[in-house]
């Protein structure tokens, strides 16, 4: 498998790992610059040459990924038999400079409802690298021409069209999905409420909306779903930041997006959760 294929992989799988480049090369050594590798938690991907270089480039790239590093590292390493290093003598003659790049979990976000609002938020989240999922039980809202302003988007985009339950998708996203509630029919809005309370693993669930439109979601959640209030406090409503007060469809993304990004900062590593 290629390098770029191993990092696909580790994405889709939302494991961490760690790409790791040839970046100089003095005189011999066994790979050239560029040459590259992949190393995840348990599988390695490439090869930057073996020896002594590979396998302490590996030790360290595990315990950059069992430590949470976000920062690039750079180590040097000569290749002669007058340096004893981890694994070995390497006397190859030369001296190379490995690039260690950590490759993070990126996170995820599911907007259910994708009308004037949810197309705008979406179209600000795709500028940011994470995957985005897209839910809606109306196929025109989903039409590729619809979508095409989203054709340049760093963030990996997943439409999901759901005609009769769109709550069913819920079971189906990431370990961690945030989730944000703005679809066009109160019911669907309701309902996801109810299923989001009930799928364990997701990240923070928000729901676009008024006062009143909460007061009756809440007192249905309570009486009719069974949920406690403990429970009942993990939907955050209104979404947004509270002191942007514009009812423009892009004024309202820009808020949601900020604070949601507000929420990613105060989060930290996204699978910290997961590795307590």
């Amino acid at each position: 498998m290629s390098w770029v294929g191993a990092v696909a992989r580790l994405r889709a799988r939302r494991e961490p790992g760690v790409l790791v480049t040839v970046a100089t090369v003095r005189g011999h050594a066994p790979r050239d610059a560029g040459a590259k590798l992949v190393v995840g938690r348990t599988e390695t991907w490439g090869s930057i040459g073996g020896g002594n270089v590979e396998a302490v480039a590996i030790d360290r790239a595990r315990e950059m990924i069992a430590a949470a590093e976000s920062r690039p590292e750079l180590i040097d390493f000569a290749l002669n038999d007058k340096v004893t290093n981890r694994h070995g003598v390497q006397c190859c003659g030369g001296t190379v400079s490995v690039l260690l790049e950590p490759l993070p979990v990126v996170r995820a976000v599911a907007i259910f409802g994708v009308g004037h609002v949810g197309l705008e938020l979406a179209r600000i989240l795709a500028r940011q690298d994470l995957d985005l999922h897209l839910v809606d039980s109306r196929s025109d809202v989903l039409a590729e021409g619809r979508l095409g302003v989203l054709a340049d988007a760093v963030a990996q985009v997943h439409v999901h069209h759901t005609p009769l339950l769109p709550e069913e998708v819920l079971a189906e996203l990431p370990r961690g999905t945030h989730v944000l509630i703005m679809t066009h029919d109160h019911a669907e809005d309701a309902a996801l409420c109810d299923a989001s309370l009930r799928t364990a693993h997701l990240g923070s669930i928000g729901l676009i909306g008024s006062a009143a439109k909460w007061a009756r979601f809440r007192k249905v959640l309570a009486d009719e779903g069974g949920h406690d209030d403990a429970a009942i406090e993990r939907i955050k409503t209104p979404i947004g930041l509270a002191d942007i007060n514009g009812k423009e469809p892009a004024t309202i993304a820009v808020s949601v997006a900020a604070d949601l990004l507000r929420t990613f900062e105060s989060e930290g590593d996204p699978l910290a959760a997961e590795r307590d």
